[in-house]
């Protein structure tokens, strides 16, 4: 079995949208847009992909009560 990644921190756009998280280990960011299929794979830990019909696609961290690693928190949106 292979480990999950961890998401250790993100970006966002001047509207608020992730675009870039960062991953445990790594020193660069990847693109949500790559990032989204290694979650839909399950290689992400504690993170899943929203798709609405109303709304563009994009990353979520799973509920757990904890807001640290809440994606808008990680880049400074909350």
């Amino acid at each position: 079995m292979t480990k999950k990644r961890k998401i250790v921190d993100a970006r966002a756009d001047k509207d608020g949208d992730i675009t870039h998280v960062r991953f445990d280990g790594n020193e660069r960011y990847t693109s949500v847009d790559r990032a989204m299929p290694m979650a839909d794979r399950g290689e992400i830990e504690n993170t899943h992909v929203v798709r609405r019909s109303n709304a563009k696609p994009h990353l979520r961290t799973n509920p757990n009560g904890r807001d640290r690693d809440n994606l808008d928190r990680m880049a400074g949106d909350e």
